[in-house]
């Protein structure tokens, strides 16, 4: 079994990842941001958690207590689109910086690592009204998205010159237990609260990609084995378009409630109409799908339910 390395394994992402690979029997370490007892953080299957920037000395001292990584996984970096437009240098430290020291890192200390870098649909902008292949042309358009693009662009700079093996999956819309913002919380929240109607951005039209973290993480377990000596792009979506309206409905059915929706219809600064994959290449490396829109939408119900009471 491997040893494995998660940057930014406190997340919401991280720790379910941590979770499914450390129950396979590998070694998991993280390192990110996040004080994280250690009773806690084992909870989740990580060995060993290092509250720190990422630079060489953190990285070295990591290094120490978990011996060389064969396998990492890289999340740790910006996290939304509002957060780039409040504070784009910001964003870009967490993300194009923290790349940057990681991957040099590993040139010097682990060469034969292979990465998994996972980033965002974002990068492909606004541009798109139809399911969108890893063939696609990027044309990002928020600070989140730019950095995204430019953390990938690393990542097949030190490919091409140092060899460093790269997976990259551009994630779509993730959802599912322990997420606690976005527009799940946002509406389970309300309906706790006992709104008389939930008042919602956008016009509830908008097309995503919704995808339960329980298959992602099965998904980026097997993007490590697709790491190989080319930088290889996998979209992370079903190609399955759920609105936002849809979704908001399966919410309140779930919860079986009436509460009536509305919609403001004033659109947010980087938030494109549509962001749905083609996903037909990873049905191609032989990944299949298991938790429907519905499925996952109830069972974030169940867990909202049960984290509030």
């Amino acid at each position: 079994m491997a040893v494995v390395w998660i940057t930014g394994a406190h997340g919401f992402i991280g720790r379910h990842l941590a979770f499914r690979l450390s129950g396979q029997g590998h070694r998991v370490y993280g390192l990110g941001h996040g004080v994280w007892p250690e009773i806690d953080a084992s909870r989740w299957g990580i060995a060993g958690w290092l509250n720190a920037d990422i630079n060489a000395s953190n990285l070295d001292s990591l290094a120490i207590k978990s011996g060389e990584p064969e396998w990492l996984f890289h999340l740790a970096g910006g996290s939304t689109v509002g957060g780039s437009f409040a504070n784009p240098l910001e964003d870009f430290s967490r993300t194009v910086t923290t790349t940057a020291h990681l991957l040099d890192w590993l040139r010097t200390h682990a060469s034969g690592c292979r990465v998994i870098a996972v980033s965002s649909a974002a990068v492909y902008g606004s541009q798109f009204s139809d399911n969108i292949p890893e063939s696609a042309a990027t044309s990002p358009y928020s600070p989140y998205g730019y950095h995204k693009l430019m953390m990938e662009q690393l990542c097949h700079a030190f490919n091409d010159n140092f060899g460093l093996k790269a997976v990259i999956v551009r994630l779509f819309s993730v959802y599912g237990p322990w997420l606690r913002k976005q527009l799940l919380w946002d509406l389970c929240s309300k309906i706790a609260a006992g709104a008389d109607t939930i008042q919602l951005g956008g016009t509830g039209n908008e097309r995503r990609d919704w995808t339960d973290v329980r298959d992602i993480v099965r998904l980026l377990e097997l993007a490590a084995t697709a790491a190989d000596d080319q930088t290889t792009v996998i979209n992370g979506g079903t190609g399955v378009s759920t609105t936002v309206r849809e979704i908001a409905e399966l919410v309140t059915s779930a919860w079986s409630t009436a509460t009536p929706l509305k919609f403001s219809g004033d659109i947010r600064p980087g938030d494109p109409f549509s962001l749905v994959a083609d996903g037909r290449h990873i049905r191609d490396l032989g990944f299949n799908w298991e938790i429907s829109v519905k499925e996952g939408i109830s069972s974030y119900v169940d867990w909202f339910r049960e984290y509030r009471s």
